[in-house]
């Protein structure tokens, strides 16, 4: 009876001593998941956020239509479109304008052209032209602001716009959509083309239909 008491004591012993190993081992094991898991939580933290484009699109088209008919064509290389909806054309960016007929009546372009969603706002940079078909007059500026709400543009930059016989340049520019209405805010100087009977004239460009 004595010895069974004894052998189950140590029984008891090693079970307990057992236990206490496991114990501590799996919480060593816990501790390091734990460490493991905040330092993986510190490297998310501490990575820098992701503002790229979330998708981005070749040979973009976007065409806008009044009773069936294209009234504007939209056309880029490339358009990168954004989380918060603002989007980019980092490739060249290309607007036309178009009459009942078909015919375009006014374009603008621009090298670099952002949308600013929360704004509604379109910013062009670099060899910005916009021009009226109709009218044959040209703006020429290194950035534009296009409010396709209010249909105007805008710049506070230097601009030249040439007119049928005329050029005009200056400091800042408002103008309508189509471009048939405008002013120069800081107005530096007007010169004819006559002045110069020498100076090549560039051909005017027609009122053609749009490939759509």
């Amino acid at each position: 009876m004595k010895e069974d008491l004894l052998i189950n004591f140590f029984s008891n012993q090693s079970i307990n001593a057992t236990l206490k190993i496991f114990q501590g081992r799996f919480l060593v094991i816990g501790l390091w998941v734990l460490l493991l898991a905040c330092n993986q939580r510190k490297d998310l933290i501490d990575a820098p956020l992701y503002e790229g484009p979330l998708s981005s699109m070749d040979s973009s088209i976007t065409l806008l239509s009044d009773s069936g008919k294209v009234v504007m064509k939209m056309r880029s290389a490339v358009q990168n479109n954004f989380e918060n909806g603002d989007r980019e054309w980092s490739e060249g960016f290309h607007v036309e304008w178009f009459n009942s007929r078909g015919q375009v009546t006014s374009y603008f372009k621009a090298n670099y052209v952002y949308f600013t969603k929360e704004d509604n706002l379109y910013r062009a940079e670099g060899n910005v032209i916009v021009k009226s078909l109709a009218k044959n007059d040209e703006l020429k500026t290194e950035e534009l602001f296009w409010n396709q709400t209010e249909e105007k543009f805008y710049t506070d930059k230097f601009v030249t716009i040439k007119s049928e016989d005329e050029v005009h340049t200056g400091e800042g520019m408002e103008s309508n959509q189509d471009f048939t209405e405008y002013r120069i805010l800081k107005p530096s100087g007007t010169f004819t083309l006559e002045d110069d009977p020498n100076r090549p004239r560039e051909r005017d460009i027609p009122l053609q239909p749009s490939k759509q």
